[in-house]
């Protein structure tokens, strides 16, 4: 089955959106990795806790945009 061009169009410009959220995403995530440890104590230990999980919330989106950029590099 072929695409129409309305159909090409419409899935690189979803493509595109995703692939932008999804940027935004991963510097948001560098960005909370830069910005470091808390000072207090308590919050410290939240944030480790949450480390693993951030870590693996930055490898599916990063994954994820792997696979949008491939098809767009396709479809391009």
């Amino acid at each position: 089955m072929t695409q129409t061009g309305n159909d090409l169009e419409q899935e690189i410009a979803e493509l595109t959106q995703k692939r932008d959220a999804l940027r935004a995403r991963l510097v948001a995530i560098e960005k909370d990795y830069r910005a470091g440890l808390s000072a207090d104590s308590e919050e410290q230990a939240i944030q480790l806790e949450n480390e693993e999980v951030l870590a693996g919330i930055a490898k599916a989106t990063a994954d994820e945009l792997a696979r949008i950029e491939a098809r767009l590099e396709e479809l391009g």
